[in-house]
């Protein structure tokens, strides 16, 4: 049997096609959660769950939480410059 490299070209790119339209389907659904994490994540704030916790449970940064809770009047601390 011969091979033909556009073939397998091909192959390779409609599997490339097939991961990135997958990729794309499921960075949409991950972003339709961000508002609801948003506000799962200041809701426990506001009940005194600590923060560290929330932060690994919500899957985010340190950042991303602490910007969150600013953003919804919690009080925070300002951060430390870096070195």
């Amino acid at each position: 049997m011969v091979e033909i490299p556009e073939e397998e070209q091909a192959a390779a790119l409609r599997h490339v096609a097939e991961i990135g339209t997958r990729r794309t389907k499921l960075l949409a659904e991950a972003e339709q959660l961000r508002a609801p994490l948003r506000e799962a994540a200041v809701t426990a704030a506001r009940v005194g769950a600590q923060r560290s916790r929330i932060r690994e449970l919500a899957g985010v940064s340190s950042k991303t939480l602490y910007d969150w809770l600013d953003e919804a009047g919690l009080e925070v601390r300002p951060t430390r410059r870096s070195r």
